[in-house]
Order: C-alpha cells, then sequence, then structure tokens
C-alpha cells in the first residue's frame, strides 16, 4: 500500500519540477492527484478531506509564494501533513498499569495484522516482556495456523482454542485470552482480529464487540 502512494505521489511532484512559480491551477491539479491517490490507498475519505484541505491552504500561502523552490516546499508540505496524519512524533506503547497489556490488532483485508502480531510479539519479547499472541481471527481460511506458525517463529505463546475457518466465537476466544494470559503470567496480549471492510457491517460490528470485551489499552 505504501508501495503504491509513494509511486503515485512521486509521479504527481514530477511534473511540479521545473516551476519557478506555482499558480492556484497548479496546487488545485497536484491536490485532485493526491487525493485519488489517498483514496487508492484506502484512506478514509473524512482523513483525506481534512488532509487535502489542510495541504491546500498551506500550499496557496506565503510559504510557497515566496519560496526559491515552490515545488520543493509542496512536497515538504505534503510530508508534514502526512507526519501528522499517521500520529506525528513516535511515542511508545501505553502499558496497563494492571498487566496484561491488550493490543487490539484491525484493519483492512491483507493488510498485514497477522505478519505484525509476529513482529510485535517477537519485539516485545526481546524487551523482556511475555507476550500472548491470541487467534480472534476465525474467518479467513488457515489464520489460526498462519498465527500459530508466526508465533513459534517469534518463539511466543499463542492461545487459540478455536480452528476458525468460520468456527468459533472470536469475542468469546478474545475475552477467554486474559484469563489464559493471567493464569499463564503473560504480561501484554496482542488480539489478531479478522481483516474487514468499513461497509461490512456485521463484521464492524464484531470488531466493536471484541474492543469493548477485552478494553485494549492499544
Amino acid at each position: 500500500m505504501f508501495d503504491t502512494l509513494s509511486d503515485r505521489l512521486s509521479a504527481t511532484f514530477k511534473s511540479l519540477r521545473g516551476k519557478g512559480r506555482l499558480s492556484e491551477a497548479d496546487i488545485d491539479a497536484t491536490a485532485r492527484e493526491i487525493r485519488i491517490a489517498l483514496l487508492e490507498a484506502d484512506v478514509a475519505l473524512p482523513v483525506v478531506r481534512s488532509f487535502i484541505k489542510n495541504v491546500k491552504e498551506r500550499a496557496l500561502g506565503a510559504e510557497v509564494s515566496k519560496a526559491l523552490n515552490p515545488a520543493q516546499q509542496v512536497l515538504k508540505i505534503v510530508n508534514d501533513e502526512l507526519v501528522t496524519i499517521l500520529g506525528g512524533e513516535t511515542r511508545r506503547l501505553r502499558f496497563a498499569k494492571q498487566p496484561p497489556t491488550v493490543i487490539m490488532l484491525a484493519g483492512l483485508q491483507g493488510a498485514g495484522k497477522t505478519t505484525l502480531a509476529g513482529k510485535l510479539g517477537w519485539w516485545l519479547k526481546e524487551q523482556g516482556h511475555s507476550p500472548l499472541l491470541v487467534a480472534a481471527d476465525l474467518q479467513r481460511p488457515n489464520a489460526v495456523n498462519q498465527l500459530s506458525v508466526v508465533a513459534d517463529r517469534a518463539g511466543v505463546a499463542v492461545y487459540a482454542p478455536e480452528p476458525g475457518n468460520g468456527v468459533g466465537d472470536p469475542v468469546k476466544v478474545a475475552k477467554d485470552s486474559l484469563d489464559f494470559a493471567k493464569s499463564k503470567v503473560h504480561d501484554i496480549v496482542i488480539v489478531d482480529t479478522a481483516g474487514r471492510l468499513g461497509i461490512d457491517q456485521e463484521m464492524m460490528q464484531q470488531a466493536a464487540d471484541i474492543r469493548d470485551a477485552v478494553s485494549p489499552d492499544e
């Protein structure tokens, strides 16, 4: 996703190079291409609207009109705004005052949540924690087995009481994993959930139900 977004943005800025001054039409055309690139990368529409509004306001302002290289200045503005919508400055994970700390992974289908669960588990283990990966994606074929393999490679524990492939209650699995983690003294629980689309109301409700059941810290 980020590679595609990067390619689209690079192509957009290439057309601005060599221009000593950017007209309002140039900025409008650039904003249009950026909007398309962000929407194709599945960025939420309200976020895109806010992002484009901020970019255009800054690009039409004094910081571009007085710049020696307007194209580079617009590129910097877009970079700054991207950093802002991705959370701004890097921050550390929020850990629960009373273990276990719960991290819930949710997002689009194929976004890499299960792989991220393994990476997080390995990284947290290296930091001296005892993470538990929870197989709450019971929809995608072979998802439970994949998480088990990822956990094994990362050298961390996995809680997978249901076979998945459409079998089992993901909300119950997520909720029960907290008691399991406490009994086995795992101080971090990483809940891997099924991929979903915003238009899939049933799956979105499932994500909300899992969130309510485990009250994630992250």
